[in-house]
């Protein structure tokens, strides 16, 4: 089953170095991760001042800066994985490093018929 992991963590929580440090173990695991056939995808994203947010209201567009909700907490990046079942889904959260400092939602695909094959 593919399951999507959203990294929440607050951005002022790390230093450049923590941050480096992070990248640097994620992509170990998304190494690790391939090796095991369990990898489809994963990226951080850029910070929540770069965001953009867009509804429809009324038949009206509006397009503001800024993420769409103000929390404590931000969504920072995701894994993008394949794994037996949520047991194993929550044994690889727990290894991606933000986790110690933020938190990881799991969230299961849900798989539409009719969508673009996978390249």
């Amino acid at each position: 089953m593919k399951y999507m992991l959203l990294i929440y963590s607050d951005e002022t929580a790390w230093t450049e170095g923590e941050m480096e440090d992070c990248y640097a173990k994620s992509v170990q695991l998304t190494q690790a991760l391939n090796s095991n056939g369990q990898y489809l995808g994963a990226s951080p994203l850029q910070s929540v001042a770069k965001a953009t947010s867009v509804r429809i209201r009324d038949s009206k567009r509006l397009v503001t800066d800024g993420p769409f909700a103000e929390t404590r907490e931000q969504l920072g990046g995701y894994f993008l994985i394949d794994a037996t079942n949520l047991d194993e889904a929550i044994a690889i959260a727990e290894r991606i490093p933000t986790v110690h400092k933020g938190t990881v939602e799991i969230r299961p695909i849900l798989e539409l018929s009719g969508l673009p094959s996978e390249k």
